[in-house]
C-alpha cells in the first residue's frame, strides 16, 4: 500500500507542479508578474517534493514511468485550465465579403467594439474589422461571424495590455 500511495504522490505532484507552470508562463507572458510569482514559488515546492520522492528511490523504474506519466497529463492539463480560463484580451481581424455594415451592427448591437479600415486586397476593395475583447468572448464572436459568413477570413492576436478604446458588457442571450 506504501508503494501505490508513493506512485500517486509522485504523479499528482507532477501533474499539479507542470499544471502550475503552464498556467504561471502564460501569466508571465500577461505580465501578470505577482501571480506568476507566487504561483512559481508553489510550483518548485511541489516539484522539489515530487522528484526527491523519485531520487530517494532512484532504482525504482516505476517511480520514472510515474514521473514521466504525471509530467505528461500536467502538460495536457495546464493548457486544458489555460483555455478554459481564457485570460486575457485579444484582438481579432475579420474579412468579410457579405455585407460588412450589416455584420458590423450586429457585432455592436450585441456589444463588441468594431473599428472599419478600408482597404485594398488582392481582389478589389476590403474592409477590415477591428475588434479588441476578451479571450473568453471568442467563442461567441466566431458564432456571430458564422452565422454571418462561415467564409470569413478571420485572424486572433494576443493584445498584451490595452488602453483607452469602447468596451461595453456583452448581451446575455
Amino acid at each position: 500500500m506504501e508503494l501505490i500511495l508513493g506512485y500517486l504522490f509522485i504523479f499528482v505532484a507532477r501533474v499539479t507542479d507542470v499544471s502550475m507552470a503552464t498556467i504561471r508562463m502564460i501569466m508571465v507572458v500577461k505580465g501578470r508578474r505577482i501571480q506568476a510569482a507566487i504561483i512559481g514559488f508553489f510550483e518548485i515546492i511541489i516539484y522539489i517534493l515530487a522528484i526527491g520522492k523519485v531520487l530517494s528511490e532512484i532504482n525504482n523504474p516505476i517511480n520514472l514511468l510515474v514521473y514521466a506519466t504525471g509530467f505528461a497529463t500536467g502538460n495536457y492539463l495546464g493548457v486544458y485550465l489555460e483555455e478554459k480560463m481564457a485570460l486575457g484580451s485579444i484582438t481579432v481581424q475579420v474579412i468579410s465579403e457579405h455585407e460588412v455594415m450589416k455584420l458590423v451592427e450586429k457585432l455592436r448591437n450585441e456589444g463588441f467594439g468594431v473599428t472599419v479600415i478600408e482597404g485594398y486586397g488582392r481582389q478589389g476593395i476590403r474592409h477590415l474589422l477591428n475588434i479588441t475583447l476578451q479571450r473568453k468572448n471568442l467563442s461567441k464572436l466566431h458564432n456571430i461571424i458564422d452565422q454571418h459568413d462561415d467564409h470569413a477570413f478571420v485572424t486572433v492576436m494576443d493584445a498584451r495590455s490595452i488602453r483607452g478604446g469602447y468596451f461595453t458588457a456583452l448581451k446575455k442571450k
